[in-house]
Order: C-alpha cells, then sequence, then structure tokens
C-alpha cells in the first residue's frame, strides 16, 4: 500500500474517533443527564429499554439491529463501509460506557428550566457535528446512519430528510410510555430537526449551489473572463429589455456557493453597473458537480438494454 493511502486511512480512522466522541459526549453530557430522548437506532433502543424498565438494556437491541443493517450495508456500499462502520459502533459503544454522564449546564450554573431546551440545542449540534465527520469519512455509528447512506448512493434525497422521516415514527412512540408526556416528545423533536439541518449543512455545506444571472452590456467581457480566467462554464441566454426594446444577453453562471462571492467580485471588476440575480440551486448533476442517481431499478434496466 503506497505511503500516501495509508496516510489518508490514519486520517480517516483519527476524524471517526474525533466525531464519535463529540457524538457520544451529545448524549453522555447534554441528552441523558436532562433526561431528554432523541431518534435514531440509540434513541429507539432507549425507548425499549424504558418501555421494559431495564428488562431489555439497550445494548441488546442496538447490537442485533447494528448486526442486520451492517449486512446489507456490507452488500451495497462496499467492505471499506463496513470495516469503518465496525469500528465506530465498537468505539462508540466502549464511549457510552466510559465516559462519565457529565451535567455540563448545570456545572455552568443554569437552572432546571433553561436548561433542557439549551441541551437539546447544544445536544443536537454536537451530534450533527460528530456523525458528520464520521459519514465524511465514510464510516457510520451505525442504524439509521446506514439506512441514510444506502439511499443517498441512489437517490437524491439528503441524509438529513432520512433521518427526519424516522425520527418522527420513532420520537412518536415516546407516547406510549407512561412516564414521558408531551413535554418529553417537543423537546426530542427539537433535537431531531436541529440535527436534520445540522446534519445537511455538515455534508452538504461546501457543495451547496447557486445560479447567478448577470445582466451587462458587457456580456462578451465577462463571458470571457469567467471561461479563460476563472474556469466556468458560462451560458449565453438571449433577452429583449421590453422599456428600450435593445437585444442582449443575459449570463447564467452555476457555482458552489462558497464560490459566489468571487464571481460576483469578478463580475463587478468588469462592470461596475451590471446587474446580478442569486438563486439558490436545489440541485445541479452534470461535470464538476454531483452525479445523477437514478436509483437501483434504472441503472439495472440501463444495462440489460447495454447487454442487448
Amino acid at each position: 500500500m503506497e505511503k500516501s493511502k495509508v496516510l489518508n486511512l490514519l486520517w480517516d480512522y483519527f476524524l471517526m474517533t474525533v466525531g464519535s466522541v463529540i457524538f457520544c459526549m451529545a448524549w453522555t453530557s447534554f441528552i441523558i443527564p436532562t433526561g431528554l430522548a432523541s431518534g435514531g437506532l440509540t434513541g429507539l433502543c432507549t425507548i425499549i429499554e424504558y418501555a421494559t424498565n431495564g428488562a431489555i438494556p439497550m445494548g441488546i437491541p442496538y447490537w442485533i439491529m447494528n448486526i442486520g443493517l451492517l449486512i446489507v450495508g456490507f452488500l451495497s456500499l462496499g467492505r471499506a463501509f463496513g470495516i469503518k462502520t465496525i469500528y465506530v459502533i465498537i468505539l462508540t459503544s466502549i464511549l457510552f460506557n466510559v465516559l462519565p454522564e457529565f451535567e455540563a449546564l448545570k456545572y455552568y450554573g443554569f437552572v432546571e428550566n433553561d436548561e433542557k431546551l439549551l441541551a437539546a440545542l447544544i445536544g443536537a449540534a454536537l451530534e450533527a457535528v460528530g456523525l458528520g465527520l464520521v459519514l465524511l469519512r465514510g464510516g457510520s455509528s451505525g442504524g439509521t446512519d446506514i439506512i441514510a447512506m444506502i439511499i443517498n448512493k441512489y437517490w437524491p434525497v439528503s441524509p438529513g430528510r432520512v433521518y427526519l422521516y424516522t425520527d418522527i415514527f420513532i420520537i412518536a412512540s415516546l407516547f406510549l410510555l407512561p412516564d414521558k408526556g408531551l413535554i418529553d416528545v417537543v423537546y426530542a423533536y427539537i433535537i431531531m430537526l436541529g440535527f436534520s439541518f445540522g446534519i445537511d449543512y455538515v455534508l452538504l455545506g461546501n457543495k451547496s449551489s447557486v445560479q447567478i444571472l448577470v445582466f451587462s452590456s458587457k456580456y462578451h467581457e465577462i463571458a470571457d473572463h469567467m471561461i479563460h480566467v476563472m474556469h466556468r462554464g458560462v451560458t449565453a441566454l438571449q433577452s429583449v429589455g421590453w422599456y428600450s426594446q435593445k437585444e442582449s444577453k443575459v449570463l447564467l453562471i452555476v457555482s458552489r456557493k462558497h464560490q459566489m462571492n468571487e464571481v460576483i467580485k469578478e463580475v463587478k471588476m468588469i462592470d461596475p453597473k451590471a446587474f446580478v440575480s442569486v438563486s439558490t440551486a436545489m440541485s445541479v448533476f452534470g461535470e464538476g458537480f454531483e452525479e445523477v442517481k437514478t436509483g437501483i431499478n434504472l441503472k439495472k434496466t440501463n444495462k440489460i438494454e447495454e447487454a442487448k
């Protein structure tokens, strides 16, 4: 194995370790000490333990369910995914037993009335950052993470949406427990929503795209500059100013969100009077952006047609 590959692999495991620690601290320092619940497989297994009054510890269904999901993930996403996920599952299981339940908010003097809301928000943020680091390096903590990665591989559905839909049903089951009420469900949904949006930001934040429309009489200079200097694709759309009835061209530029300011700056340098409109692009597929995800069945159909 090449030295660079070894270093990359070590870097993957280092970031997954850091992410696992952050994820576990979200539970042991904020969620569990304040008596809150959350979604995901961990939340489901916790609810099972509550429902059986501790007769079935959460660790038992956690391992059983993860084994089944690991097999599916291994077959769908490859051996590397399986090994990394096994590593994270073992590590998080150890950390949950090693890390003390440190009541961080009470330590800093927060009273009971406001600590639950803060714990929900901070816990959700830490969960998102921790699992985001794990998922970015090709691993998973198991459970709904595996389901999210499999679905996201074949269909353009963000991981956050997968977590959102599964967690809605898991958290709703809290109503079945006699010692849990509406307020517990509300806090659980706060954690769920915060985690859902947070994980999307961590995983997709640097991939968000924008569509830029440039209205300028110097469209030719701007288009040449974008292509030859900034190496960006440009599409010129025929346009007519309705008031002046003059024909011109509107430039359409698609870029990553973090590159938007640079593109606008270059446009303004060429034509300070240029009118620029920016809109968010939900998804951009093609060269330089994302691959088209068409689903398993369609891929199989295409392979059969090619064979014919």
